[in-house]
């Protein structure tokens, strides 16, 4: 597909709809993330979602004790559907391909940000145990999905 920014991203088997915010690199390099926990952020270093490589969004696991958007991402499975609406009103349909969960201190930078050779979608969130002295969970969820169905 085109590039074409994305405005909204839906996840039936999640019961997620939400708006998507705009997130670029923080002073240290890392991403930003959004900044509550409801909305999703499109990462704009990154591909378009439906675009050759890997898109990514992110959200939070939870947010002030409250579930956040991305709270279930550990449940998603192969084949599950996600939608990207962009502002071109065409829509990436992805399908999920895997889920996994890596240690913060050895996320896997390049799996997930590195070139592929297709549309991809990566979606990250916190998870794992929570450390209360950091007040910040150990690991990452990433969510892998590949374009299936681009909808003009």
């Amino acid at each position: 597909m085109d590039s074409a920014t994305p405005v909204e991203i839906t996840i039936p088997a999640m019961d997620v709809s939400s708006p998507l915010v705009d997130l670029g690199l923080q002073n240290d390099g890392a991403m930003e993330v959004p900044l509550n926990g409801q909305n999703a952020g499109w990462y704009t270093g990154a591909p378009t979602p439906g675009a050759l490589g890997p898109a990514i969004i992110a959200g939070h696991v939870d947010w002030d004790g409250q579930p956040g958007v991305f709270y279930r991402l550990d449940t998603l499975r192969p084949g599950d559907q996600i939608q990207v609406r962009r502002t071109d009103d065409s829509t990436a349909t992805f399908a999920v391909t895997s889920v996994q969960q890596y240690p913060k201190n050895a996320f896997p930078t390049n799996k997930v940000y590195g070139a592929i050779d297709h549309a991809g979608l990566r979606l990250i969130t916190c998870g794992g145990e929570f450390d209360s002295s950091h007040s910040s969970y150990r690991d990452n969820i990433v969510a892998y999905a590949k374009l299936v169905n681009p909808r003009p």
